[in-house]
């Protein structure tokens, strides 16, 4: 693990170089980023920006999801891949809403992963950009960032999840963990990491940098 200093250099960085950060996922309230995030699992935010508006329009909110044909659904979502799943999974999270909270989207972590379709990252996505409750994110950019970094050594996302939060302070948790998918989407990319003009290879223990 990092020692206190250099985590410290990373956050004051990343802060420097995404001063400004927020969900990529267009939304009006809770139930739709709720939805949205659901809908962004192996799909790009981008996409999922392009099918939400035609399906809030035709469902604007729980109830009316909750009683909509699963056929209606899944022509809605196609784009945004596995259609058939995500359209079960969004139906029965309405039905839940509706059935189990009032039509009102849950503010505890507790609450949310009973949610069909929902788990723990799903539910600190809404927790942090709905509720501004701390919550480190942990997706494919964080997961693999933060192990290049040395942050932790764990690929399991509750337990990277965990160590983040032992080593980045409190209110620092959704900034960064949005910072990194931010990093994580135009420098430290999966394959082919920009090395060169990263403002943090000197801090980053990456084996296989590509300094040329």
């Amino acid at each position: 693990m990092k020692e206190k200093a250099d985590v410290g250099k990373i956050c004051r960085i990343l802060r420097m170089t995404y001063p400004d950060v927020k969900t990529q996922l267009d939304h009006r309230d809770a139930f739709e980023m709720l939805i949205a995030t659901i809908l962004s699992a192996q799909c790009t935010d981008r996409q999922v920006n392009s099918v939400t508006p035609a399906l809030f329009r035709a469902f604007p909110e729980p109830e009316r999801l909750a009683e909509a044909a699963l056929p209606e659904i899944e022509a809605l979502v196609y784009a945004t891949g596995f259609y058939r799943n995500k359209a079960g999974n969004i139906k029965n999270c309405a039905k839940a809403l509706v059935g189990e909270f009032g039509g009102q989207v849950p503010d505890t972590l507790e609450a949310l992963v009973r949610l069909p379709g929902v788990g723990r990252k799903t539910a600190n996505v809404v927790l942090g950009e709905i509720f501004g409750k701390p919550t480190i994110v942990v997706d494919t950019h964080v997961r693999r960032i933060s192990n290049r970094l040395g942050l932790t050594q764990n690929s399991d996302p509750t337990k990277i999840e965990f160590d983040l939060m032992a080593v980045i302070p409190e209110d620092e948790w959704n900034d960064f963990g949005l910072r990194l998918i931010y990093f994580g989407r135009e420098i430290c990319v999966a394959r082919k990491p920009k090395c060169p003009e990263c403002p943090l290879r000197d801090l980053c223990d990456y084996p296989e940098k590509t300094m040329k």
